[in-house]
């Protein structure tokens, strides 16, 4: 099924790639994605997706070109709906000036049927971004409140600088781990990682050199296996893992076998996770440095997406394949 994405925009690059989980993408722009999705149902994990639309067109961003859409779709609606329009900040590159408010009028007049502003039962939604306005129909809103109620300041155990539920999620999804797969967090701290990997029936599994965080790590999770382990030396079988997902120390607060140099860790660590990936398997890991020279002999770097966390951290995310 022919979908639309409407995306979070607190990054360029990651909601867009997200969505290469559930689906092939067709087209993109600011903000907004069209792909063709096997399983609508499925977008439903998203972390960094507002609205998953069934795609019903697209035309050029102006009103004349909108009605024009409108007209050759000559939508019946039986229920009652709601016509919403989203302009893009980098929205409405045409030759007219986009008007949201006649975007929404022109689809609660063009439309057949009865128009209900609050609590409708169906919503028609115009994204106008750069050069295109797409047009579609609200299947499912994804509830981001829901990852706030995991904040990583309401478990059991919480040390500082841990990642935030949604991106974690975000690179869960990335590495395409799906129900029944094995992933592998080999830094995997007080388990946020995991946690959103057991909420997608994924096997998951952490590893960590510390001790402590082993212990908390217990306490937060309730399916992932732990095992204490130096990530350079995995009591892992070759070929085992359908997943890694991790983000690297930092060097600062953390332990680090025998004062490792980052560098050697680095090469150390991803040639143990090329070693139990099997064979096309992505692993995703995430430092506060562009390592992609390093990465490279090990693995393909497919993608390298940043993050800026603070004026002081960005991160770096690599999406690699064995």
């Amino acid at each position: 099924m022919k979908l639309l994405f409407e995306l979070s925009g607190e990054n360029p690059t990651l909601p867009c790639a997200e969505i290469e989980c559930v689906a092939t993408v067709l087209d993109s722009r600011p903000q907004v994605a069209v792909a063709e999705c096997p399983v609508p149902g499925d977008a439903r994990r998203l972390a960094m997706t507002h609205v998953v639309l069934e795609y019903l067109g697209e035309c050029a961003p102006d009103v004349a070109s909108f009605r024009h859409l409108l007209a050759d779709l000559s939508i019946p609606a039986a229920r009652p709906f709601a016509g919403r329009a989203k302009l893009v900040h980098e929205g409405c590159l045409g030759k007219n000036p986009c008007s949201q408010r006649e975007f929404e009028r022109l689809i609660g007049t063009m439309i057949t049927g009865p128009v209900q502003l609050i609590n409708p039962v169906e919503e028609y939604r115009a994204i106008i971004s750069k050069d295109r306005c797409y047009f579609g129909r609200v299947l499912y809103r994804i509830d981001r409140g829901a990852y706030d109620q995991r904040n990583p300041g309401r478990r059991e155990f919480f040390h500082p600088g841990v990642m935030m539920p949604r991106m974690a999620r975000t690179l869960v999804n990335l590495s395409l781990a799906g129900s029944g797969s094995i992933l592998l967090d080999p830094f995997c701290g007080t388990g946020g990682i995991l946690i959103e990997a057991e909420m997608l029936g994924v096997h998951a599994v952490g590893s960590d050199f510390d001790p402590m965080m082993i212990q908390g790590c217990k306490e937060n999770v309730h399916q992932s296996m732990l095992f204490l382990a130096d990530t350079t030396r995995l009591p892992v079988h070759d070929r085992a893992v359908d997943a890694v997902v991790t983000d690297f120390p930092y060097g600062q607060s953390v332990c680090i076998k025998k004062a490792d140099t980052m560098e050697h860790l680095y090469h150390d660590a991803l040639r143990e996770i090329n070693r139990i990936l099997k064979t096309g398997a992505r692993a995703i890991v995430v430092t506060h440095q562009d390592i992609s020279g390093i990465a490279v002999q090990h693995m393909t770097v497919l993608q390298h997406h940043t993050q800026r966390v603070h004026k002081s951290l960005t991160r770096h995310i690599l999406v690699l394949r064995r």
